[in-house]
């Protein structure tokens, strides 16, 4: 695939619009070819949660859920930090198939070959 993007998603339910343009802006990319990671951070890591997403239905876009599964689907990597996870009391337990914990160094090497990162 020629080139990467990272999208860094700090938002769920408390601003679907921003969480659903994340999600359309990955699919976007992973349709053009580009390695793309979605890295939830802050209050996007409760995406992470089964059940969460699927009360996202943002007016004039696919419902959330859809985003995140075609996503996945399609081969796109999302990565939640554990940090910010763990601070939200959230049960790995309840995490959505496809999508991994991990700590702020695996997003330091998504990036540093210069990957450009756009945030939601």
């Amino acid at each position: 695939m020629p080139g990467k993007l990272c999208i860094n998603l700090t938002r769920s339910t408390d601003d679907p619009d921003r969480a659903t343009v994340g999600f359309v802006v990955a699919n976007a990319a992973l349709g053009s070819d580009k390695e793309t990671m979605v890295f939830l951070s802050t209050e996007g890591v409760r995406l992470a949660e089964q059940g969460c997403a699927e009360t996202v239905h943002e007016s004039g876009f696919a419902p959330l859920k859809e985003l995140m599964t075609s996503f996945l689907e399609a081969g796109g990597l999302v990565y939640v930090c554990s940090p910010c996870f763990k601070k939200r009391g959230l049960s790995e337990e309840r995490l959505v198939a496809g999508v991994k914990i991990v700590g702020g160094a695996k997003l330091v090497e998504f990036l540093s070959d210069g990957t450009p990162c756009v945030s939601f």
